[in-house]
């Protein structure tokens, strides 16, 4: 099979925690509709979810007309929901914002120092720029034929 020799992991497998909120009123249905956008963006980052990896996803939302308060004194409440039919803005919202999350915590953390001198040096951006210059995969929407054609 393909890969076999290819994919090694000596130090094992890691895992990403990722938390979705949003203000919209949604169900508890859709909110987990919404958290499987979110391995979309992994995928379109390099992500693969190997064996071992445990990668969890959570969402809620916030929406505050849908909060009931401990002293209500009103029986059943009723319930505001977006429709099924419109929820592709958010789904396209949480690929692009998680996308960015990922993005945002491998190129803006820096190099730490822990225990016993155990040292994780930063990304360097310059040579991560370099290497994307190298294969054009810096301003896409700039690059692609499809993309140029339509907009000239």
């Amino acid at each position: 099979y393909s890969y076999r020799n290819r994919i090694e992991y000596a130090d094992g497998d890691g895992s990403c925690m990722i938390v979705v909120a949003t203000d919209a009123p949604l169900s508890s249905r859709n909110l987990k509709r919404l958290a499987k956008r979110a391995y979309l963006a992994l995928a379109k980052t390099g992500a693969f979810s190997s064996n071992g990896s445990g990668d969890y996803i959570i969402a809620f939302s916030n929406y505050t007309a849908n909060l009931v308060s401990n002293e209500s004194e009103i029986k059943a409440h009723q319930v505001k929901r977006l429709r099924n039919d419109q929820m592709s803005p958010l789904f396209m919202a949480t690929v692009e914002a998680t996308q960015e999350a990922i993005y945002n915590s491998l190129l803006q953390a820096t190099s730490v120092r822990g225990r016993d001198g155990h040292e994780i040096k930063a990304i360097p951006i310059e040579k991560v720029v370099e290497i994307c210059k190298k294969y054009k995969v810096l301003n896409w929407q700039k690059t692609l034929p499809t993309y140029r054609k339509e907009n000239e």
